[in-house]
């Protein structure tokens, strides 16, 4: 069985793309973010002629989530239970499923903007609550896993330069622990390998030639239960998904799991 997690930046920008990558993959089950699309934008047509299904929890603004699978998709949850809200709103981060034998998450964890900023409380409290949402199912037998951008490099070496985040979000202390916390109801960091270089990031910026230059961040995680980590047989970047015109700043996360 084939899972991934793919932060798409728009979902209508990267159809093509998006389309392909899934016939020359064999994806069984993919998690998305950022679709900045409505629920009725959403291109379930286009993926049902590949054989998915789709479950989509989105408000057409600077976020949204997303699952598809041809391995079914069950007792769908749209949002983060118990989840805080945002000047007012309940934003559309966070959406599980049963997909045949593993339950998923799709999260697009709050970016933080800034340490003094509002919206990095906010981040904390989505994680807070994200940690109290899943800790049935991480001790559980069946395999489970939180995928998703979580907008955090766990450590120093899941960034290109440690010394220029310095006081930034995404590398704080207190981001950190809140992953830890969450690994802390029984789930573990499915490490990939990468393609090119010697470390896995996800991420680069579109500018300053941040691609070419490695200049990258791993905060696209995938965060599997015992079940889920011992069914792993494999998992990398797709980094060639980050190379070209119309590519997404972030490239996807694969996971194979022999279940």
């Amino acid at each position: 069985m084939r899972i991934a997690t793919w932060n798409v930046n728009s979902i209508t920008a990267r159809l093509p793309r998006l389309l392909a990558w899934l016939e020359s993959t064999g994806t069984d089950v993919l998690c998305l973010q950022e679709t900045k699309c409505t629920e009725e934008q959403f291109p379930a047509d286009e993926l049902r002629e590949l054989g998915y299904e789709s479950a989509i929890h989105a408000s057409g603004r600077w976020n949204g989530v997303a699952l598809i699978s041809k391995a079914g998709l069950d007792d769908v949850v749209e949002g983060l239970p118990g989840g805080p809200e945002y000047e007012g709103a309940l934003e559309p981060r966070a959406i599980s499923a049963t997909c045949g034998p593993v339950r998923v998450w799709s999260v697009y964890v709050p970016n933080g903007r800034e340490v003094a900023h509002a919206h990095y409380a906010y981040k904390l409290s989505w994680l807070e609550a994200l940690r109290r949402s899943v800790v049935e199912d991480a001790a559980g037998d069946r395999p489970f896993a939180v995928l998703g951008d979580f907008n955090i490099a766990p450590t120093d070496d899941d960034v290109w330069d440690p010394s220029f985040f310095e006081g930034l979000t995404h590398v704080t202390p207190t981001e950190r622990a809140a992953l830890e916390a969450l690994r802390g109801t029984g789930l573990s960091d499915v490490v990939p390998r990468p393609l090119k270089y010697d470390h896995p990031f996800t991420y680069w910026d579109y500018r300053q030639l941040s691609f070419p230059k490695n200049k990258g961040m791993r905060i696209d995680l995938v965060y599997g239960n015992e079940p889920f980590a011992k069914a792993v047989k494999d998992s990398y970047v797709d980094r060639e998904e980050r190379k070209g015109k119309g590519a997404s700043d972030h490239a996807p996360v694969v996971v194979d799991l022999d279940i």
